[in-house]
């Protein structure tokens, strides 16, 4: 890649960054109940793993709930700040590794892309999640049950929004001809 792809990518990065940052005020008003019923924080991570590929994407997921764990205290404890961010980078790894791999650029190569890396982060989150509990990092231990329901039980809302928001952009940003080839 040339230098100035990569510096491209580095800036787009920064702004995904800032937006992980953001959105979550301007959607859910930082409240930790609607903030894990829509997870705002994943849509920029998602983006970044589509349009930058999983090398800019994984620091952007690891980065995004830190940042916002040391700066406004959302997530509000490090136990839960420590397993989004096992989850995030999941989420850039599987989608920058996935997409680029399919010959069309197409809604089911956004789709497959999308829901490997929702199941993928989800599963690594939950991992996260039992070891850190387990570790003594949490009051409560974190059963299979307490996996069901905060990964995907109580995540439904945050899928769909995923599900209709991510492809949408995707597919807006590939028939502009922004991504979907190499700079």
């Amino acid at each position: 890649m040339r230098k100035e792809g990569q510096i491209q990518k580095l800036v787009l990065s920064a702004m995904f960054l800032a937006m992980a940052f953001v959105l979550p005020f301007l959607t859910t008003g930082n409240n930790p109940i609607l903030a894990s019923s829509f997870s705002p924080i994943h849509i920029p991570v998602f983006l970044c793993g589509f349009v930058c590929g999983w090398q800019y994407a994984v620091p952007v997921g690891l980065l995004a709930p830190l940042l916002r764990f040391l700066f406004v205290h959302m997530p509000p404890t490090l136990y839960q700040a420590i397993s989004m961010m096992g989850e995030l980078a999941t989420y850039g790894l599987v989608c920058g590794l996935l997409f680029p791999h399919f010959k069309k650029k197409n809604l089911i190569a956004v789709y497959v892309s999308l829901i490997a890396a929702m199941l993928a982060g989800r599963v690594v989150w939950g991992l996260l999640r039992y070891t850190l509990a387990y570790a003594g990092m949490a009051k409560d231990p974190f059963t299979f049950q307490a996996f069901l329901a905060g990964g995907f039980i109580n995540a439904v809302p945050a899928f769909i929004l995923h599900l209709i928001l991510v492809p949408a952009i995707v597919m807006a940003l590939l028939r502009a001809g922004l991504i979907g080839r190499d700079k």
